[in-house]
């Protein structure tokens, strides 16, 4: 698995347990880590909240498929 795997795989996860919170789940995981001083974990659920909010956003293209998605 690579490091886009896992990190989409995490944002799935969010998406599957929090739902419509899970910006505020992020942010609260964002927030503790710098608060403990470990700027890369909380790097790495910066990155999460990127792949979260792409999710959330609707359909991302894929090389191969349409530019515009079909109603």
């Amino acid at each position: 698995m690579t490091r886009d795997q896992e990190l989409w795989g995490v944002a799935l996860w969010v998406e599957k347990n929090h739902g419509g919170d899970g910006h505020e789940f992020i942010a609260g995981r964002v927030s503790t880590l710098k608060a403990r001083g470990d700027e890369s974990g909380a790097a790495y659920w910066e990155t999460v909240e990127e792949r979260f909010s792409a999710l959330r956003t609707g359909p991302i293209c894929v090389y191969g498929q349409p530019e515009t998605w079909p109603n």
